[in-house]
């Protein structure tokens, strides 16, 4: 039984993966430019957040594996976007913190990415893409 055609394209499963592959494909275009990717834009944008962080508590508060954080944030690091200081309260932690690099980064990408974002949902009208991304909220138990 193929999965392509009419029936396939009424399943939930259907619309939402391959809704989710464009969008990743707009944000992949948008952030390229900027040299990062939709999970580095996530690092830096926890990161940003008025209270410092080190890599364990930035993955958790991610849903990031602590190895797949240590990769990430290595990547930030190479790429001279965030730095790593030991914690003066936990000297076997390391604390993140943006670069001035990092932070413009972090500004821009993030501009970019709502930019996308506002063209992909842009189909629906601005009162139809706040509903539809509320609808999303609910179905993920954040509500509204």
């Amino acid at each position: 039984m193929s999965t392509e055609g009419p029936l396939a394209s009424a399943r939930l499963g259907y619309l939402l993966k391959h809704a989710y592959l464009r969008y990743a494909e707009r944000s992949r275009e948008a952030l390229a430019p900027h040299q990062v990717d939709g999970r580095e834009l996530a690092v830096l944008t926890r990161l940003a957040g008025p209270e410092p962080l080190s890599q364990q508590e930035a993955a958790r508060q991610l849903g990031i594996d602590r190895t797949t954080m240590v990769a990430l944030v290595d990547g930030l690091e190479r790429k001279r976007l965030v730095g790593r200081r030991p914690d003066p309260g936990d000297r076997r932690k390391n604390i993140v913190e943006l670069t001035a690099a990092g932070r413009t980064t972090l500004i821009d990408a993030t501009e970019a990415a709502d930019r996308a974002e506002q063209q992909f949902l842009g189909a629906l009208g601005p009162a139809a893409a706040s509903s539809f991304k509320d609808v999303l909220r609910t179905l993920l138990g954040s509500g509204p």
